[in-house]
């Protein structure tokens, strides 16, 4: 047994898509990817092949927060488009297998750049073409016809803001055990300032430099963790960009800040133009979809707390996420004012 993973489970529930450790059972191999706070992913091994597992995490699970059928849906969708994602193997719903549903996608190598010391090797004209990657491949994805791909009913984007400032209030209140001040706040605030959406896109959700791949070409190899995709209004993707790539006091080093200003890549401005030109779309409220981000990240944050004040987490990290909340909160409050 791994890290919430049966791996004796795991190797005969695979058997039909070829794997087949060698040795004794269970000869499979499993290791925990560092970094994610969220859902959990493993690089497991039959000795001849590398495949990704993601189930969700341990305990406390917050409703709709980590569907892995969505997950494994909207890659399996964008597998014929410009967006680069793995190639899905199998999706796993019967909990019985491992006590959890998964799903299994091909290992695509590249880098994970999450932290500054990650992207120090790139010179300034790597890290601009890097930059520009990431914008163009969201870009990518926002021009996605989500009917043409099979996600039409994908979501509902007909009042996804107002829907989406609700979503993250009640995601709060399964997490609440402490008092946040400024937090409901944000969240009022928010709520009364909702601006009108331009269009409707496949939404990441979010997007950031440490969800994709990187190869050593500066090529986006694969975006991953596609846990809250759905269908909505794509400035929500671009405005959570300053949200890692200008990270605040107090959360920085912990929250990933691998791409900004402050460690040598384009300014924010420059990049969010580019995207525009791209898109064709008004930028002028982006403000508010940062703010969002801002609220999403500290809730997001206060669960993964309280998943760890329980002893609901696995992996190395998680006892100073907890302490990131109240500087996200004050980020998205001056973000708005």
């Amino acid at each position: 047994m791994s890290d919430g993973l049966d791996l004796g489970a795991l190797t005969g529930y695979l058997a039909p898509w070829g794997w087949a450790p060698d040795g004794a059972e269970p000869a499979s191999r499993a290791e925990l990817f560092a970094g994610g706070k969220s859902n959990l992913t493993y690089r497991i091994t039959d000795g001849t092949r590398d495949w990704v597992l993601r189930r969700p995490p341990l305990g406390h699970v917050l409703a709709t927060a980590h569907d892995m059928a969505r997950e494994y849906r909207v890659m399996s969708a964008l597998a014929t488009t410009p967006v680069p994602v793995p190639a899905m193997v199998t999706l796993c719903e019967d909990p019985a297998v491992i006590g959890a549903p998964f799903y299994v996608m091909e290992y695509v190598e590249g880098s994970i750049l999450r932290q500054t010391k990650d992207t120090a090797h790139l010179d300034d004209r790597q890290r601009t073409v890097l930059a520009h990657r990431l914008i163009d491949t969201l870009a990518d994805l926002h021009e996605v016809d989500p009917v043409e791909v099979g996600l039409g009913d994908f979501g509902h984007p007909d009042g996804f803001l107002e829907r989406q400032v609700r979503r993250w209030s009640q995601q709060l209140e399964r997490s609440r055990s402490r008092d946040l001040p400024g937090l409901d706040d944000l969240a009022a605030e928010l709520a009364s300032k909702v601006p009108d959406s331009q269009r409707a896109s496949v939404v990441h959700g979010d997007y950031r430099l440490d969800n994709v791949l990187v190869g050593p070409d500066q090529q986006i190899r694969a975006v991953l963790d596609w846990e809250m995709a759905t269908l909505g209004d794509p400035l929500c993707d671009l405005g959570l960009l300053p949200v890692y790539a200008a990270p605040v006091p107090g959360v920085a080093g912990i929250v990933s800040d691998g791409m900004g200003p402050h460690n040598g890549f384009p300014s924010l401005e420059s990049l969010i133009q580019r995207y525009a030109d791209r898109a064709g779309l008004d930028i002028s409220h982006l403000s508010w979809y940062t703010a969002l981000g801002y609220y999403k990240l500290a809730v997001i944050c206060e669960g993964i707390h309280y998943r760890y004040a329980t002893g609901k987490t696995v992996g190395a990290g998680f006892d100073q996420i907890g302490n990131i909340v109240e500087p996200l909160i004050t980020a998205g409050r001056r973000v708005l004012t």
